[in-house]
């Protein structure tokens, strides 16, 4: 019977033929934890007096979401996370190493292969075709232990997408469109695939823009063919040998598929507070519509490429007066980069504040703790009530474009206008 590309993956981790709705017990190869869910799954552990885990060197430990540390309690999670890496092996990665699914990509997760996380946007793994999924921390904490764990498979949603991005639209506004169009439950516990000719030439960090916001239409994963692209990006990654082409057969059964046209999408901003509360930048909603801060990075748009996208737009110009710009890289290694390449420079001189590589002010905890009635556009993947540390905040969701234009005018800002 022909398989999904999620079908395909996890009978290969089964041992046995799946179709949606199966249920299995699926070997794990590769298993994340973050500061935030961490410590729970290392307890969990404990607790079951296990004193080996699986597969240390494909267990990852990150401290990425209050790095550096703002208060004395995360402070001694960190300690609990260092002492149980060195303890077991697992490999740890510390403060100002990045964002936990941004670092899975660069150095640890392959095609073909199951990622399980406790965090929700561990779907981001799904741009080079793998299984990649979020999970409460004492389901990953007996992944870490045991190497394996139990899923129902889900039925997948395919998304055709064909013809070419206008200028100053990204990926970003292409899955705010999808989001707004299915709504925030429209894919729950679903696989959402990623397919067509405009899917095809998006680069690997392009592809995980939409993989990452999957699980925002409440998707298990967000999946995505490995090909030529997945090919030059673990090469880049310093593991070209890791690469395997991968991608469903052609007579798959779908539950659903959409056709989208990529040429009609335009600037897409997210409303407060859901995710598909999907404005076009032309709306009348968002005319002058004036914005205090604005964020640039996380494990959404933190990379390499967004950033340039950014710099592009803010050379030679400056923040407005009244919005402040808080730049965050995704990891040590788009934060080099962005060195080298003088782009640190052109925020600096633009008047951003720039921040240690990780999450930052996206979950709420430091570095962009909103004031009471303040308005944010970020290039996060979340704006839920609360998200950025105040529920008296506003928080508005756009691509990298979006932000720097923003970020000049002071108001939500058309890209295509820079």
């Amino acid at each position: 019977m022909a398989e999904t590309l999620v079908e395909k993956i996890l009978s290969a981790h089964a041992g046995r033929k799946l179709a949606a709705g199966d249920i299995a017990v699926c070997t794990v190869d590769v298993c994340l934890t973050q500061d935030g869910t961490g410590p729970l799954a290392v307890r969990q552990i404990e607790k079951l007096g296990i004193d080996k885990i699986r597969n240390p060197a494909r267990t990852v430990l990150f401290i990425d979401h209050a790095a550096p540390s703002p208060r004395r309690e995360l402070s001694n999670d960190h300690m609990l996370l260092r002492a149980f890496a060195e303890k077991t092996g697992a490999e740890l990665s510390d403060i100002g190493d990045g964002v936990c699914h941004q670092v899975i990509m660069e150095r640890h997760l392959n095609p073909g292969e199951v990622l399980i996380g406790a965090d929700s946007h561990t779907c981001t793994g799904g741009a080079i075709g793998a299984f990649a999924t979020g999970m409460g921390s004492t389901d990953v904490g007996v992944g870490i232990a045991l190497g394996k764990t139990w899923l129902r498979v889900p039925e997948t949603l395919k998304f055709v997408v064909r013809g070419d991005f206008v200028p100053g639209v990204y990926a970003k506004d292409l899955i705010l469109h999808i989001i707004g169009m299915i709504g925030a439950d429209g894919a729950t516990y679903k696989a959402m695939e990623f397919a067509g000719a405009t899917i095809d030439k998006m680069t690997v960090p392009e592809r995980m823009v939409l993989s990452n916001m999957a699980v925002e239409a409440g998707a298990k994963c967000g999946l995505i063919a490995s090909d030529e692209n997945t090919r030059r990006f673990l090469a880049e990654m310093g593991r070209e040998e890791k690469y395997r082409p991968l991608a469903a057969d052609a007579d798959a059964v779908y539950e659903k598929v959409y056709e989208i046209d990529a040429a009609a999408i335009v600037p897409t901003v997210s409303f407060p507070h859901t995710v598909d509360n999907t404005r076009t930048i032309d709306h009348s909603d968002c005319r002058e519509l004036t914005i205090q801060q604005v964020f640039i990075g996380t494990c959404t748009n933190g990379r390499i490429e967004d950033l340039r996208i950014a710099a592009k737009i803010l050379a030679g110009k400056k923040v407005h007066h009244g919005t402040r710009l808080i730049v965050t890289p995704a990891s040590r290694r788009v934060y080099g980069q962005a060195l080298d390449e003088g782009l640190l420079k052109i925020f600096n001189d633009a008047g951003a504040s720039i921040n240690t590589p990780g999450c930052g002010a996206c979950v709420g905890v430091h570095q962009g703790i909103l004031g009471d009635g303040e308005r944010c556009l970020a290039t996060q993947n979340r704006n839920f009530q609360g998200r950025m540390g105040n529920v008296e905040g506003f928080i508005y969701l756009g691509s990298p474009a979006t932000a720097a234009a923003t970020a000049i005018a002071g108001k939500l800002a058309d890209p295509r206008t820079y």
